[in-house]
């Protein structure tokens, strides 16, 4: 839905830091560009659980990280989530690849919790469904940003 261009400027014009991320295969296509973007450092993990803790870190280290994975992986990470976020109350943002999300009728249950789950959590957040979206994701860290709170926006992904 967004290019790895759109997504390096729009993560720029935010002040983030660093990415922190295991991407899914929609949201992978931006890994060229967000490694070469000169002022966004690129940090892989092996597992989702590990992106929460490491933003954490970098957080506390005075840096502006984002978590960047895919739907399936947020609840993989539910109990890092819970620590860094609620625990800690550290106010991490995340940027989630919504699997599934544009398919008409998907039989996919990642799809039908995601939403639900994060409602359970309490987490703030926005649908990026539409290409030119990216601004209700800008306004929305810079909120949660603002109020010193968690959020997450939900990347569309799917082909009708």
């Amino acid at each position: 839905m967004f290019s790895g261009q759109q997504i390096v400027a729009t993560l720029v014009e935010l002040g983030i830091s660093h990415v922190v991320w295991l991407p899914d295969s929609a949201l992978g296509p931006w890994e060229a560009d967000l490694e070469a973007a000169p002022s966004l450092q690129l940090l892989r993990v092996c597992r989702e659980g590990e992106a929460w803790a490491l933003a954490g870190g970098l957080h506390l280290g005075g840096k502006s990280p984002l978590v960047v994975i895919q739907n399936t992986g947020l609840f993989e990470s539910g109990d890092a989530l819970r620590n860094m976020l609620f625990d800690l109350k550290l106010p991490l943002y995340a940027l989630i690849g919504y699997r599934n999300y544009l398919v008409e009728n998907s039989a996919d249950s990642a799809k039908h919790f995601t939403e639900p789950i994060l409602r359970a959590w309490g987490l703030d957040y926005v649908v990026l469904d539409q290409p030119g979206s990216l601004p209700k994701l800008v306004e929305h860290y810079r909120e949660c940003h603002a109020a010193g709170k968690p959020g997450a926006a939900l990347v569309a992904e799917g082909r009708m």
